[in-house]
């Protein structure tokens, strides 16, 4: 059963949701929050899989909401997916590297939205590679952070080779057979890549890679 946290400052929009969701086999709501305040609070006492967070709301915002989430050790299991109105801006951007698993728009189609949850409940990242492209073209390589190259020059060249792998959209299964290697031996790689790049998930572990250097931003 993936359990679901549903944070948003409008009822109308966390209806539309939870009905969407109440529908579902195998998806549970576990609670809702009207703020980033509430939503810490609520996190802690369910533990949800997947906590669904608008991007702006009063008191505590989505982003700042995102960011003690994946700094709290207890709530390792949660994945964040930023809700926003507006697509590709900085703040997605921002949420992401504060942690998030990946974003939807609020227009989004059913079938999309419930896809979309059971990915981030299983830690993948809700990001194509097209999107990510535009998102990294338009706003990280403006502003590279100044401790971007940390910890790449840990990774062996087998890591290097899967996050670029990670970053290029593929699942375990299509890095393990283009590496010619097991699916675990794949995640290993991943996840040792992801402790020393110092990253929650794979979003951030797509986030860091074009950061780095390691994967180069392409119009196309």
């Amino acid at each position: 059963m993936i359990r679901v946290l549903l944070v948003d400052d409008q009822p109308l929009i966390r209806s539309g949701f939870r009905a969407l969701l109440d529908l579902e086999d195998g998806i549970e709501v576990v609670a809702e929050a009207a703020d980033g305040e509430e939503a810490l609070e609520l996190a802690g006492k369910h533990l949800p899989d997947v906590a669904l967070i608008d991007i702006r709301m009063p008191v505590v915002d989505g982003i700042e909401a995102t960011r003690r989430i994946a700094a709290d050790p207890a709530l390792a299991g949660v994945h964040v997916v930023i809700l926003t109105n507006y697509g590709l801006d900085e703040y997605v951007l921002d949420a992401l590297r504060a942690g998030a698993a990946g974003f939807l728009v609020k227009d989004v189609v059913p079938e999309d939205f419930l896809h979309a949850v059971r990915v981030a409940a299983r830690g993948d990242a809700l990001l194509a590679p097209s999107i990510t492209r535009k998102l990294i073209n338009r706003y990280v390589t403006q502003s590279l952070p100044t401790d971007a190259g940390t910890g790449l020059e840990e990774l062996t060249s087998r890591e290097r080779e899967a996050v670029v792998l990670v970053a290029k959209g593929l699942s375990n299964e299509e890095i393990a057979a283009h590496m010619v290697i097991s699916p675990l031996t794949a995640k290993t790689h991943i996840n040792r890549a992801m402790a020393k790049l110092r990253t929650r998930d794979r979003a951030q572990l797509v986030v860091r890679a074009y950061e780095s250097g390691l994967m180069a931003p392409r119009s196309s």
